[in-house]
C-alpha cells in the first residue's frame, strides 16, 4: 500500500478546522440588550478585531486552497506541518478576543501579532514541505517563486510585535497592511496549473 495520498481530505478537514475557528470568533460578540446605536460602541473594539482576524483566517483559507491544487501527493511531513498551520489559526479567535476585550491594550496586541507570525511560519513550513516532497520543478514551487508577499508579511509582523508596546495602534495598522498586501488578488497558483486538474482535485475558483 502507498504511503501516499491524494490532498482531498487534508483539504476537507482544513477547510471544517477554518470553519470552527471562524464560528468561534463570531461567538465571541456579545449582542447588545439595548435597541439603538449606541450600544454597539462598546463592542467597537471587539468587532474591529473580529473583522481583522476574519479577514487573515480567509486568506489562510484561500491560500489554503490553491496550494493544495498543485500539491501532488500528501505524505507524513506535509500532515504534520498542515497541523502545525491548523493550531496556530486555532488560537486567532483567543488573541483576537483579548486584543478586543482590552481595547488593543499593548500585551494582547503584541501576543495577537505573534500568533499571526507563527500562523505565517507554519504556512510556510507547510509550503516548503509541499515543495520538498514534488521537487524544485512542481507547480507549486514555479508559482511560488521569489514569494515576495510571503517573505514581506513576517517582517511586518516582527515589526508591529514590540511597536505594539509603545504604538498598539500603529502595530494594529502593520497587521491591517499585511491584510491588505495578501487580499490584492494572486494569480501565481492559478497561472500554472494545468487546463485540466488531476482527477481527485476540484476545478479552481474563477
Amino acid at each position: 500500500m502507498s504511503r501516499l495520498m491524494g490532498t482531498t481530505r487534508l483539504e476537507a478537514f482544513s477547510d471544517a478546522v477554518i470553519a470552527i475557528v471562524m464560528t468561534i470568533m463570531v461567538l465571541e460578540l456579545k449582542i447588545p440588550h439595548e435597541a439603538n446605536l449606541a450600544s454597539l460602541a462598546p463592542i467597537g473594539a471587539i468587532f474591529a478585531s473580529y473583522v481583522l482576524s476574519f479577514v487573515h483566517l480567509a486568506i489562510y483559507w484561500n491560500n489554503h486552497h490553491h496550494m493544495m491544487q498543485v500539491a501532488e501527493h500528501v505524505d507524513g511531513a506535509i500532515m504534520w506541518a498542515n497541523m502545525h498551520l491548523l493550531f496556530w489559526l486555532s488560537l486567532i479567535p483567543f488573541a483576537t478576543g483579548w486584543m478586543g476585550e482590552n481595547q488593543f491594550a499593548s500585551t494582547p496586541t503584541a501576543m495577537y501579532g505573534f500568533v499571526l507570525l507563527m500562523s505565517a511560519v507554519a504556512y510556510f513550513i507547510l509550503q516548503r514541505s509541499i515543495i520538498i516532497r514534488d521537487g524544485p520543478e512542481s507547480l507549486l514551487a514555479k508559482a511560488v517563486g521569489t514569494d515576495s508577499k510571503g517573505k514581506l508579511s513576517p517582517v511586518l509582523y516582527l515589526i508591529g510585535i514590540p511597536l505594539a508596546f509603545v504604538f498598539p495602534l500603529l502595530s494594529g495598522a502593520l497587521y491591517v497592511a499585511v491584510a491588505i498586501i495578501w487580499m490584492i488578488p494572486d494569480r501565481r497558483i492559478e497561472e500554472v496549473l494545468p487546463e485540466e486538474s488531476p482527477t481527485d482535485q476540484t476545478p479552481v475558483d474563477g
